[in-house]
């Protein structure tokens, strides 16, 4: 191992000693040259027991192959968040998820340092969010089972393909198929979910919605299946998602985040409605429909390998894709005038309506947040108007900046302006086709020529 001074060694200890996580480093032997007091609280062992040690004989559970850090010692290769279970010294088992670097000096490998983060902890703190959404169920169960906002009323929309979709959803809703939505961030996909499971069949049933990327993949397949008592320590008995949802509908979102392992259950599930929870042999069937959705293509999704073709191929009974509301032109100004009557209930306002200025820019602006970003704008905007009519004064900052050059090409928009120009262009270039004769250029125009006489002296005044 690389020599340092007394000094270097001092500080870079105390600096580890300070990181809240567990740092755990080997040399090439796999030997402990270094372990923070935060990693021997997740062993459960003292920093003696381990410092000086060779990996083995300090966690003889773990082999040359089950253990990270041989493994990234032995192939000079990175870990990144994987889970791993071993038994510590004591008999007591430990679950981590560690991230494992080679040290490399000079291209050559010394060792290997690995940051561990308690899995265990993490599970309990995941399955006390299960529990208290299970105990609210149990304190107002008939608040639980109404528990969808909307509907596909509350769909807005004056554009005829999107207005056809509905109407399609509506009609599938009766179905127990399972849906794929397709939609950029803030096309309103939840809402068009709640709006499905309302129509259903299932619309007194639980809804419960879960996003895919909120939780650490580590932990989103305890979640969505539950526990078995002692799968690992301190697991006891769990419902997870699909129980709670049984009856109901369960929606899935940013499935695309979803560890492709994971999405080959959830293939499993849609197949034959049979869940097993983490650490159990025994199956439990449960009724629910399940409605997934991406903000990325599934063309894309499927390219990049983050989405599997086969449970793609079982999904895509039903497809619904959004769209972004800058292919809606009809809805802006339409929905603008929606969120203003929103907004003047909620916030007890008069607003009448958007200047011309500013409906222009709605119709020109991008909208890369889509509907989510639109209401926000309008509910911003009603906030800080003292008038009755919104104006580009009432913009939020970071729109000013993109109105400013708006409000620059402003006259680029102006029909009368742009007449006039080309008028004028067509003018000069009849007159330097007919070396400047007025008859000609006028026959050339196909206007009298005394109109050509006034429109001259027009652009000369």
């Amino acid at each position: 191992m690389v020599q340092l001074t007394a000094l270097t060694e001092e500080v870079l200890s105390a600096i580890l000693k300070t990181i809240d996580e567990g740092i755990h480093v080997v040399n090439t032997e796999g030997k402990t040259i270094f372990y923070n007091e935060v990693a021997a609280r997740h062993d459960g062992m003292d920093v003696k027991e381990v410092q000086g040690k060779h990996l083995l004989n300090a966690f003889p559970s773990l082999t040359e192959s089950s253990s990270t850090l041989l493994r990234v010692i032995k192939t000079g290769k990175p870990i990144y968040n994987q889970t791993q279970v071993y038994v510590n010294i004591h008999g007591k088992q430990i679950d981590t998820i560690n991230t494992t670097l080679p040290i490399f000096l000079d291209k050559e490998i010394i060792g290997a340092v690995e940051i561990a983060k308690d899995y265990s902890r993490m599970k309990q703190l995941a399955e006390s969010l299960l529990d208290l959404q299970r105990n609210v169920n149990k304190t107002n169960k008939k608040k639980a089972l109404k528990n969808v906002k909307y509907t596909l009323d509350d769909l807005k929309s004056r554009n005829p393909a999107f207005l056809s979709m509905k109407n399609e959803a509506e009609r599938l809703a009766k179905s127990d198929s399972p849906i794929l939505v397709y939609g950029e961030s803030g096309t309103g996909k939840e809402l068009f979910v709640q709006g499905i499971h309302h129509a259903s069949h299932r619309g007194n049933g639980p809804f419960i919605a879960q996003n895919c990327a909120a939780i650490p993949e580590t932990l989103l397949e305890s979640i969505l299946f539950g526990t078995a008592k002692g799968s690992y320590t301190g697991a006891v008995e769990r419902k997870g998602l699909f129980e709670l949802a049984d009856g109901g509908t369960l929606f899935l979102d940013e499935l695309h985040t979803m560890p492709i392992e994971l999405q080959a259950k959830l293939l499993r599930v849609l197949e034959d409605g049979m869940v097993r929870r983490v650490g159990s042999s025994q199956n439990i069937s449960v009724d629910v429909r399940v409605i997934t959705a991406m903000n990325v293509h599934p063309t894309a999704a499927l390219q990049s390998q983050k989405l599997r073709s086969d449970l793609y191929y079982r999904l895509n009974v039903f497809t619904f894709s959004l769209l972004p509301i800058r292919e809606r032109k009809e809805d802006i100004l339409f929905l603008t005038k929606h969120f203003i009557d929103f907004f003047n209930k909620s916030l007890n306002k008069k607003i009448k309506g958007i200047e011309q200025k500013v409906e222009g820019f709605f119709m020109n602006y991008p909208w890369p947040g889509n509907v989510r970003e639109l209401k926000h704008t309008i509910e911003y905007m009603m906030n800080v108007c003292d008038d009755e009519i919104l104006q580009m004064k009432d913009l939020p900052i970071i729109m000013k900046q993109q109105a400013a050059g708006y409000e620059t090409s402003d006259n680029q928009l102006s029909l009368r302006k742009n007449v006039e120009e080309l008028e004028k262009k067509l003018i000069d270039t009849a007159l330097e086709l007919s070396a400047g004769n007025i008859k000609h250029a006028a026959k050339l125009l196909e206007i009298p020529r005394q109109t050509l006489q006034y429109k001259i002296k027009k652009i000369q005044e």
